[in-house]
């Protein structure tokens, strides 16, 4: 019910209040009267108004406005002439003949013609027999209008609504597939019989990166971070969908009113539809971003999955609307250059630009306070600047404006979710210990849900830097019970005692329990935070014994389920990343914990030595590097049928383990489900 109440609220702003074209909004209709309007248009009646020169000539040409051709003879009985012979052959009702007459005679619904469609044929007591000319500039008697005339506003007019149908339908359908191949690729698993082949397809298509062994780790020149193949196939099989929706089903119709050659009308037509395209794209572009991204409870992908993704749809959002802003240049520059939609159009693509060179890896790296501000800002620009184009435009009667609204919700629906987290915690007063050599142990009493794997928390400490009190960052969170020492130990060959430089190598012993880790009637409910100081907010924190604290969360990062499932969960961690892998160790019976850290950073193993002690089987080193493929070849020899793989700690060391296990699980037979937890910024 969950999914489908989520599936429905998406569906509101299509489904209700306008819709698309086609999709509940239908314009030109009936298409044979609004081509007698348009092909009359243009013509002077007797009481139009003249420009005139200094000299009292006439000169240029006047202005027709509602009121003159409500009370226009000629203007009237001209339209219904020409409405009655081209709309029987189509049989379309009076009754809708009628509405339209009444809304659009005059070009205005405001103000009413003098006589209906129906008085104004009577009105007729002859069948005219004068035709108009293209070249003809007066409307002065009932007469035909010119058949070529007619025909090239009937062409434009409904060439350009079978356009508009479907590039709404194509992009509906973008849309859906941005979302629907991570729900569908999901519940793939739940297929009978199918998690035997994801067995094997994963080592293939899942776990390997596309770029050598780059993931976490950033490419050459800071350049970004290169999907893994499963992401890539995503991204690839997403751009090859836009392309072909980009690049099909067009078709001309000449004479034209509106473009003279079928190179202009078919450039016209990609033109709206890579504009439509990139509306089409911002949904899903927030969406991805978002912490609360419905994908994430919906799904078994990652957060940093997510946020990847992200990253590659604003390229493809960049790039139509890039496309979109070149070829209006050849149709429409510099007739329309100095209009108001035009100047907004350019405002939101020239923002687009600078968001995408300005989201860069350098960038995010050196600069992420200054990135995060100015990522919010121009994304403002964009949204304001798209919704003022379309307005200036064609007015938000199109249905444009619904794919910038359900933008618009997506994002509003996350600030909001995030303030009724945030407002649930409350206000905190959180205690701060500075661990020595740039780390600190942060510990929040009073929080309960600290306890699931896979999870992290964004916190904010408002009085660290008062002129900046929104930054956030995320972290994982610890129970602060799991790092109370119960002074019990688990049955093991070990004492689980961890001392600089030594290397602790437990006998595997997969059928041991961990043992409790807080001693009973011994309250300590409250979550703790272990970070390693950085050059943006953390740089501040100190010592603090009552530190204002605000806490979002918890948010999903990376699924357990699977993980949890197997017969051996092997935690392999670098320096902070002790963190993300510590609540595992509660969640299942056969643990082992490889964890190495530098000699600066001892300090973390003495802030966890409690739970350290209570794990029975781990690899803890202090200076010295873990051998990963040493490691899987233990598991290996060990007969384990599923061994389920966490890495959690340096961009190095995830890469590395996400490819030593990618070899060994092609190797098989033994199974291994990988997740690395590793924020990529």
């Amino acid at each position: 019910m969950k999914r489908l109440a989520l599936a429905w609220l998406l569906a509101q702003p299509v489904l209700g209040g306008g819709g698309l074209v086609g999709y509940g909004i239908y314009p030109y209709e009936p298409p044979c009267a609004y081509a007698c309007l348009r092909s009359l248009s243009s013509l002077m009646l007797e009481c139009s108004s003249h420009e005139e020169m200094p000299s009292g000539m006439s000169h240029g040409p006047g202005m027709t406005s509602p009121e003159c051709r409500a009370g226009d003879t000629p203007w009237l009985t001209t339209l219904a002439w020409c409405i009655k012979i081209e709309c029987d052959e189509y049989h379309v009702p009076v009754s809708k003949l009628e509405g339209f007459w009444e809304k659009e005679s005059t070009e205005s619904p405001a103000v009413a013609p003098k006589w209906n469609f129906s008085t104004s044929l009577q009105k007729i007591s002859q069948s005219p027999t004068q035709q108009l000319t293209p070249t003809d500039e007066y409307l002065n008697t009932t007469s035909i209008v010119d058949p070529s005339v007619y025909l090239s506003q009937w062409n434009a007019l409904t060439a350009v609504y079978r356009e508009n149908v479907v590039e709404a339908g194509f992009g509906i359908a973008i849309l859906v597939a941005g979302f629907g191949i991570p729900m569908a690729l999901t519940w793939l698993g739940y297929v009978p019989y199918m998690s035997g082949l994801l067995d094997k397809v994963n080592p293939y298509f899942v776990y390997p990166t596309i770029v050598g062994t780059y993931h976490v780790r950033p490419l050459p020149y800071l350049l970004g971070n290169a999907p893994t193949m499963g992401q890539g196939l995503y991204v690839l099989a997403f751009f090859i969908l836009n392309l072909i929706l980009t690049a099909v089903n067009y078709k001309t119709q000449q004479p034209h009113a509106w473009y003279a050659t079928r190179a202009n009308e078919i450039t016209a037509y990609i033109f709206y539809r890579t504009g439509l395209f990139a509306f089409v794209l911002l949904p899903l572009l927030i969406l991805f971003s978002s912490r609360n991204n419905f994908l994430l409870w919906m799904t078994n992908w990652s957060h940093s999955t997510y946020m990847l993704l992200h990253r590659w749809v604003a390229r493809m959002f960049a790039l139509q609307a890039l496309l979109h802003t070149l070829l209006a240049v050849p149709l429409y520059y510099p007739a329309e250059a100095k209009k108001e939609y035009w100047i907004w159009g350019a405002v939101a693509t020239v923002a687009t630009i600078i968001m995408v060179f300005a989201s860069g890896l350098y960038v995010r790296r050196f600069a992420y306070e200054a990135f995060l501000i100015s990522h919010i800002l121009l994304a403002v620009f964009v949204i304001v600047g798209c919704w003022y184009h379309i307005k200036y435009w064609i007015g938000l009667v199109w249905g444009y404006e619904v794919w910038l609204e359900i933008a618009c919700g997506v994002w509003l629906f996350d600030r909001l979710v995030r303030v009724g987290r945030t407002l649930k915690t409350g206000l905190r007063r959180s205690k701060v210990t500075d661990l020595g050599n740039g780390y600190i142990r942060v510990d929040v009493p009073g929080i309960r849900w600290a306890s699931e794997p896979g999870n992290h928390v964004y916190a904010y400490f408002p009085t660290l830097n008062p002129l900046r009190p929104w930054e956030n960052h995320p972290f994982s969170a610890l129970p602060t019970a799991l790092l109370s020492s119960s002074g019990s130990g688990v049955n093991s060959e070990h004492d689980g005692h961890v001392a600089p430089l030594d290397h602790v190598d437990a006998e595997k012993n997969g059928s041991k329990q961990q043992a409790r880790l807080t001693k009973a009637g011994h309250s300590t409910a409250g979550l703790t935070l272990l970070i390693k100081k950085s050059t943006g907010m953390t740089k501040y924190l100190k010592a603090h014994d009552r530190l204002l604290t605000l806490l979002d969360g918890p948010y999903p990062n990376t699924p357990t389920k699977e993980v949890l499932r197997c017969d051996r969960v092997l935690l392999i961690g670098g320096g902070i990343g002790i963190t993300s892998l510590l609540p595992w160790v509660t969640r299942h019976r056969n643990i082992k914990l490889c964890w190495s850290v530098k000699e600066t950073a001892s300090c973390l193993v003495e802030a966890v030595d409690g739970v350290l002690s209570e794990i029975a089987e781990k690899d803890v080193r202090v200076g010295e590097r873990l051998d990963i493929t040493q490691i899987l070849a233990e598991e290996e020899a060990a007969g384990w049928n599923r061994v389920g793989v966490v890495a959690c700690g340096p961009g190095g060391l995830c890469d590395d383990v996400r490819a030593v296990v990618t070899k060994a699980a092609k190797k098989g037979p033994l199974v291994f489900e990988l997740e690395v937890d590793a924020y990529s910024w």
